[in-house]
């Protein structure tokens, strides 16, 4: 069980909903609280930003490996440096965002990308830190992060299982057990049938710690699934509207949809429960519609039970339909009239 803020994170509680904000505020301040203004009354949990800036995280170089050129790349024709300088979110508008979070009810923090974010946002007294899936094998930041003793989320978007464990050790050896692992697709957007939510239940297994999801898939259903599959975290990018534009906003939820996936995550996890055979106490008014053995004509005392007067029908009051065989020939010991349930007490 993990506890960011006042809202524990683990199997017994309601799925932890973060909404990314990313670089969606298109570089509006204005834009940015009206976000947390919609995630606030979509009913999520958390805000989460991004804290870097483009001399942080890349070079001011645009040739080469700086420029993005793949035809298939959701960025194509933008080098780094250009991408990072629209979606970053400027640092003196972190403290602005995050009292707006409190003041609306949500938690608030974010994923640093070098040291220098760490430092900033301990500045701010973040509660939790979002490692992102690029940033899962920079042991140096996850080292000076889990040194903070706050809770750690980790997305694991592209890593293999050798680099997640030296990720999480490297978590533990700062003295940290406070961690969560998304499982990631590192595709934007993502697909279900490249999702691989079966790793859910398996990274649990193998890490010991708190399992959610890091899903750029469009819609609710992988979410949901996530749920079923014991994810405790559902982190998804969001924005006003899809048509706004932005770096991420093709892949991003709209307020509605984000409502829908609080929505459909919840009754995920109430539907999962426990491990029940037999009637719960909601069904048991529900065996009385099953099928039971009835007296199909009026009988006198000494009648035979025979294929005419002995029916299985509903409601579930007599004997069970598996006696039927076993009481044809039998004999009644008294007057019964249509419609009498079949007791044993009946039968000589």
């Amino acid at each position: 069980m993990i506890k960011i803020g006042d809202r524990l994170i683990g199997k017994n509680y309601r799925p932890f909903i973060i909404a990314e904000m990313s670089g969606n505020h298109n570089h509006s301040l204005e834009r940015a609280l009206h976000l947390v203004e919609l995630a606030a009354q979509a009913g999520a949990d958390a805000v989460k930003l991004q804290t870097y800036t483009p001399d942080t995280i890349t070079l001011d170089v645009h040739t080469n490996e700086f420029f993005i050129s793949n035809e298939k790349d959701l960025w194509k024709g933008q080098s780094l440096y250009n991408l990072y300088q629209k979606a970053y979110t400027p640092w003196e508008w972190h403290q602005a965002i995050f009292d707006k979070c409190e003041e609306l009810g949500l938690l608030a923090f974010s994923s640093p990308f070098d040291e220098t974010a760490v430092d900033f946002l301990e500045t701010l007294n973040v509660p939790a830190y979002k490692i992102a899936s690029f940033e899962n094998v920079d042991i140096p930041l996850i080292k000076k992060v889990a040194r903070t003793g706050k809770p750690i989320i980790i997305s694991t978007g592209m890593a293999t299982a050798a680099e997640l464990d030296e990720a999480v050790r490297a978590v533990r050896e700062e003295g940290n057990n406070q961690l969560v692992l998304l499982k990631c697709t590192s595709t934007y957007p993502a697909t279900p049938e490249n999702s691989n939510l079966a790793t859910i239940p398996h990274m649990r297994e193998l890490f010991d710690v708190e399992i959610g999801l890091s899903d750029h898939t469009m819609g609710t259903g992988v979410s949901v699934a996530a749920v079923a599959l014991g994810a405790t975290v559902i982190e998804k990018h969001f924005t006003t509207a899809r048509a706004d534009g932005g770096v991420d906003s093709t892949f991003s939820m709209e307020p509605h949809e984000l409502k829908q996936l609080v929505e459909d995550t919840e009754r995920a996890w109430q539907s999962i429960g426990h491990i029940q055979y037999g009637p719960t106490e909601a069904e048991k008014p529900s065996l009385n519609a099953r099928r039971s053995l009835y007296v199909g004509e009026d009988m006198k005392a000494g009648d035979v039970f025979t294929k005419e007067n002995l029916r299985d029908v509903r409601p579930g009051l007599g004997l069970p339909t598996k006696y039927y065989d076993i009481l044809l020939g039998k004999t009644i010991k008294t007057d019964a009239i249509k419609g009498t349930p079949v007791s044993w007490e009946l039968v000589l």
